[in-house]
C-alpha cells in the first residue's frame, strides 16, 4: 500500500472508521465461521482468537492466532482470520488507495491435532 495509506490508518482518519479495530473484529468473526466458508473444514470449538497488526512504512502485517481445546488444529481458522482481516483493511482503504495488494498468506506455526507441532523455517538470505 502507499505510505500515505499506512499513515492514515495509524492516524485513524478514514471516514469509514477505525480500520484496524474493524479488521480485528472481522478476523475474529471469520475464525469462528471458517467451517461455513471452507467446504471440507469441520466445525471446531474455537477458544481465543487474537488478530494483531504491525504497521510499517508501506504495508501492514496481519497476524492471527487461534486456540482450541478440540482434538484438531485450527490452522484454517487462523488463516481465515488473517485473510479476512486483510480484506477488511483493503475494503476500508480502497477509496484512497487502489494499489494495495494482499500477499504472502502463510501458516507460521501449528500445534495439536494428529500431526503435532510444525513451524515454518525462516527463509535464508541466500
Amino acid at each position: 500500500m502507499l505510505a500515505s495509506t499506512t499513515v492514515a490508518v495509524a492516524a485513524n482518519t478514514f471516514n469509514k472508521g477505525d480500520v484496524l479495530a474493524t479488521a480485528r473484529v472481522a478476523g475474529i468473526q471469520a475464525a469462528k465461521r471458517a467451517s461455513e466458508l471452507l467446504p471440507m473444514a469441520h466445525p471446531v470449538l474455537v477458544g481465543n482468537v487474537y488478530v494483531n497488526f504491525t504497521i510499517a512504512d508501506a504495508h501492514i502485517d496481519v497476524e492471527a492466532e487461534v486456540d482450541t481445546i478440540d482434538r484438531t488444529g485450527v490452522e484454517m481458522e487462523a488463516l481465515t482470520a488473517a485473510t479476512v482481516a486483510a480484506l477488511t483493511i483493503y475494503d476500508m482503504c480502497k477509496s484512497s488507495d487502489r494499489t494495495m495488494t494482499i500477499e504472502r498468506v502463510a501458516l507460521w506455526e501449528k500445534s495439536g491435532g494428529r500431526s503435532g507441532t510444525w513451524r515454518r523455517e525462516e527463509p535464508s538470505d541466500e
